[in-house]
C-alpha cells in the first residue's frame, strides 16, 4: 500500500472551484468513494470525510486506488489519522493497492460541508459555519447562534477552541460554552 504523498494536484491549480467535487459516477471509484465516505474525522467524531467536504475524489485505475483529500487547514494534525483510516477501511474491502494524496489547492472552504454535516455538528452540541464570517467585532460573536438555546447573544473566549479549525464561545443566555467551527 502507498500511504500518502503530499501533492498539488493539475486539477487543483483551477481556484475557481467552489464545492466538493461530486461521487464519481463509474461503479468501481463510486464503490471507493464509499467507503471512503465511512471514514469519521478523528476530531469531530460525529461527522464524516465526506460530511465535512474534505473527501475530494476516488478513482481505480487497474488494481490501484487513488484517493485525495484536502484537509481543512494545512496543519491539520487529523489527516495522518484520516488517511490511515482510509487506508484500513479499503484495504478490509480488499484493496491492496491503495494511495491517499493531500491536496492543498484550492485550499478547503466551509462551503464544502453538506447540510448533514452542519446539522450533525449542530445536534452535537457545536455551532456550525454560518457561510458569512460574524458580523461586527470577533469578541462580541454576533451571529454565532448557541447550539443549546438558539440564542445570538453570544460571545468569542478564545480564537480555539478544543480544535483549531473552532474557536470557542459562550451563551450569554444559557451560559454554556461551546465550539464555533469557524468560517474558512
Amino acid at each position: 500500500m502507498t500511504v500518502g504523498r503530499l501533492a498539488h494536484s493539475p486539477a487543483a491549480a483551477d481556484h475557481t472551484e467552489s464545492v466538493a467535487r461530486p461521487r464519481p459516477t463509474d461503479a468501481a471509484s463510486a464503490a471507493v468513494w464509499d467507503l471512503a465516505a465511512t471514514v469519521v474525522d478523528p476530531e469531530v467524531p460525529v461527522l464524516t470525510i465526506a460530511d465535512l467536504g474534505i473527501l475530494r475524489e476516488a478513482s481505480v485505475s487497474g488494481g490501484s486506488v487513488l484517493v485525495s483529500i484536502t484537509p481543512t487547514y494545512s496543519g491539520c494534525p487529523a489527516v495522518e489519522a484520516i488517511r490511515d483510516d482510509i487506508v484500513t477501511v479499503l484495504a478490509a474491502a480488499g484493496y491492496s493497492d491503495v494511495a491517499v494524496r493531500v491536496v492543498l489547492s484550492p485550499a478547503w472552504t466551509t462551503d464544502w460541508m453538506s447540510a448533514d454535516g452542519k446539522r450533525k455538528l449542530e445536534e452535537f452540541g457545536i455551532a456550525p459555519p454560518t457561510g458569512t464570517r460574524p458580523a461586527g467585532p470577533v469578541s462580541l460573536g454576533l451571529g454565532v447562534r448557541c447550539p443549546h438555546c438558539g440564542s445570538l447573544h453570544t460571545r468569542q473566549l478564545s480564537r480555539f477552541g478544543s480544535t483549531s479549525c473552532k474557536a470557542l464561545y459562550a451563551c450569554q443566555r444559557c451560559q454554556e460554552p461551546f465550539d464555533f467551527f469557524k468560517d474558512h
